[in-house]
């Protein structure tokens, strides 16, 4: 009999004294014992069987985390098919929202579409316009088959199960082969080009041994999320590698998490949970929110590690919840400052403490030269404050971790340890390609002779990586990639000239993720009308920065392509005759 996967290994022999804590809207967590879990996803594969999918489909969610999520997510792997998460809506409108899911669901081709009743309509719409046939299943349709009697509030022991009765082979997890599609990871955030990762579960298993390094992992260590299960992070680093280690996991929504953000740490008391992941706004975020008394309840001295990913790691964010939460016993030690994106499965390399953090100069840099150190310090000896300029270690692969990183110029060539370049990955954990061959342009994430170029920026200093992110054609924002194309008209619009005046470039302004919009036009009232739209499609978070300049300010190739990354390197280098303004 073929061998499964060790990622659902479990599916047969679930552990009867763990399980997953899913916290409700009252305060409290429901329990569900692996046993229940396992037996909750063996009825969903049933059920999607009967739906007609196979080995090898495509099947796509849009459902919030909760016990019906989690019995869709393995019961797809039960049955050897292909998972794709849809991201849920946020701030669209209703119509933007129902076009990117469209276009992902043109390109992912599923099988079946799963749907919780609250996106249930939205789903079927974007199936109509991507000419799928039929509507999304629905958690009732799931539920009614696969909810566990046996699910139960948290503190009330179960009774021991037995052990799990053989049922017909048709009810047996389904092995696929190791180099066939485990995961369709769509990059999210962009309602115009959405691409489709194609990870398999060799690309999986490689990932789940470099994580457990990283994080120090070992059998019985608990794990607590709060990110949501369509990104990667949350998915795969948060979800999928606890339960197939049968971790005890605690798991929340987004929209919990920001209400009460110490729920989130209370999970870490010892006994509990020792491991997470999170981006460093979740930090600066909690030391805002939770108020004095109820840190004084929180014991989280069994916290061992968390992984800060997901966008550029912000030191001042890490540093000041440090120091905000030293009194409840958390140690900087904790953290794991990771390099990581959906084309390397998740993670490429994570940093141990002591943390080493460096101040470039910024004004400098430049793609492949020498990159000026200022100053060095750890992390919890320097001044680390917001706009200061610092960057952190990212670490640097270990043997045995299967990866190796490069630094290479804009030929592709490769320069010496500390100078600035793009950031190129290969190894185990590197994805077979985009799904329908959709690759990217010179200044996207594209895959070269079976190496990753990321697009992102770095340099190597002390052995260990720094990462600057993007300079080019788009920046990571809360973990949701914003793909500067799709603000190109919306700056031109509200600047009231035609859409090939105006050009969004991403970058990195003293280690706080940006944009630089470029406006073929002479600075004037525009400037606060396209200010308030960034603002209101963006956030608060990103620097911006406006460069008004003649016909010619934007820089394209012979085939009218916009160069970003060489826009980029001009403004750095104040080559330009224009009018620069910094908000």
């Amino acid at each position: 009999m073929p061998v499964l996967p060790s990622l659902t290994a479990w599916l047969t022999d679930p552990h009867p004294g763990r399980g997953v804590r899913l916290a409700d809207d009252s305060g409290g967590w429901t329990y569900v014992p692996y046993p229940q879990l396992a037996a909750a996803a063996r009825r969903a594969a049933a059920g999607m069987r009967s739906a007609g999918v196979r080995p090898g489909d495509v099947v796509c969610l849009l459902m919030p985390t909760g016990l019906p999520c989690l019995a869709a997510l393995f019961g797809v792997w039960a049955l050897g098919a292909t998972i794709s998460p849809l991201p849920p809506p946020s701030f669209q409108t209703d119509d933007a929202y129902v076009e990117h899911i469209t276009a992902v669901l043109e390109q992912a081709a599923p099988a079946l579409v799963v749907a919780s009743e609250e996106f249930g309509d939205l789903a079927a719409r974007a199936m109509t316009r991507a000419g799928l046939a039929g509507r999304p299943w629905t958690p009732q349709e799931i539920t009614a088959e696969a909810v566990p009697e046996g699910a139960i509030l948290e503190g009330v022991v179960p009774e021991e199960p037995g052990p799990p009765r053989p049922g017909p082979e048709a009810d047996r997890p389904v092995a696929p082969p190791p180099e066939s599609i485990a995961l369709l990871q769509f990059t999210s955030g962009s309602t115009g080009r959405p691409r489709g990762v194609r990870v398999s579960w060799q690309n999986l298993t490689a990932n789940r041994a470099l994580q457990s390094r990283l994080i120090g992992w070992k059998d019985g260590d608990g794990f607590a999320s709060w990110l949501p299960l369509h990104h990667d992070m949350g998915l795969i680093g948060c979800c999928l590698f606890p339960v197939a280690s049968q971790s005890n996991l605690w798991l929340m929504r987004p929209d919990q998490f920001i209400r009460d953000p110490a729920r989130w740490l209370a999970c870490f008391a010892p006994g509990r949970a020792a491991h997470s992941a999170a981006p460093s706004f979740a930090f600066a975020y909690a030391a805002r929110r939770v108020r004095p008394h109820r840190l004084d309840e929180l014991d989280l001295s069994g916290w061992r590690s968390v992984c800060v990913g997901a966008e550029a790691v912000d030191p001042a964010a890490l540093s000041a919840f440090a120091r905000f939460a030293a009194p409840a016993g958390f140690s900087a030690d904790a953290y794991v400052p990771s390099y990581g994106l959906a084309e390397n499965t998740l993670a490429v390399t994570g940093a141990a403490a002591p943390l080493l953090v460096v101040r470039p100069d910024w004004a400098a840099l430049r793609i492949g030269r020498p990159v000026t150190v200022e100053d060095t310090a750890r992390l919890d000896d320097a001044a680390v404050e917001p706009g200061s300029g610092w960057l952190v270690g990212h670490g640097f692969p270990q043997d045995g971790d299967g990866v190796a990183v490069r630094i290479l110029d804009e030929d592709g060539d490769p320069v010496p340890a500390g100078h600035l370049g793009e950031i190129a990955v290969s190894g185990a954990s590197v994805a077979p390609g985009y799904h329908a061959g959709r690759e990217g342009g010179p200044d996207s994430t594209r895959f070269v002779d079976g190496e990753l170029r990321t697009a992102d920026a770095g340099f190597l200093h002390d052995g260990q990586l720094f990462v600057l992110g993007r300079m080019g054609d788009s920046l990571k924002l809360r973990g949701r990639s914003v793909y500067v194309d799709d603000l190109d008209a919306k700056v031109a619009a509200a600047a009231g000239l035609d859409r090939d005046r105006a050009a969004v470039v991403a970058l990195n302004d003293r280690g706080r993720a940006g944009v630089a919009v470029f406006v073929e036009a002479a600075p004037g009232p525009w400037t606060e009308k396209v200010t308030e739209m960034l603002r209101a499609e963006l956030g608060p978070e990103p620097a911006l920065t406006l460069v008004a300049g003649r016909r010619g300010l934007l820089k394209r190739t012979t085939s009218g392509k916009l160069r970003r990354r060489h826009m980029w390197q001009l403004l750095q280098e104040g080559g330009l005759e224009a009018v620069t303004t910094r908000l």
